[in-house]
């Protein structure tokens, strides 16, 4: 283990911002699995600080606004739709997950499939066009 990491549940956490980070929450939690750990509202309707978790990990979001972290960041839909990095959820059943992604009406963007490295997973894009992978590979 690396020296400069501190001995915590999750040493790496993802960070993300919408547009509709209220509406994100909502979609993050009914269709993928994240649950609520704490949601700061910001005084314009939108949020300040929000802290998801899934498993033992967590994803930290908010609503893209012109502040110096914010001006860092570029949204899908502002760059072609786009993305630089995505995010990858370890899962118990990737075709439970799938169905609900399909229900949602959500973009399927690679199907689900059976990886030659071990498991089964797909990648989709949540309402932003921010992509998500999910499947059963557990590279621990």
């Amino acid at each position: 283990m690396s020296s400069t990491a501190k001995a915590t549940r999750a040493t790496t956490i993802t960070c993300l911002r919408y547009d509709d980070a209220p509406a994100a929450i909502d979609w993050l939690c009914a269709v993928l699995g994240f649950e609520k750990q704490l949601i700061v509202p910001d005084n314009d309707g939108g949020i300040a600080h929000a802290q998801l978790s899934f498993g033992n990990g967590m994803i930290m979001l908010g609503s893209a606004v012109d502040s110096p972290y914010g001006r860092l960041m570029k949204q899908p839909a502002q760059i072609g739709n786009a993305n630089t990095q995505s995010c990858y959820l370890v899962v118990q059943d990737a075709d439970v997950v799938y169905q609900r992604v399909l229900a949602a009406g959500s973009e399927i963007v690679l199907d689900i499939e059976d990886q030659d490295y071990g498991g089964r997973g797909f990648t989709c894009r949540d309402p932003e066009g921010h992509l998500w992978s999910l499947g059963t590979y557990d590279p621990w």
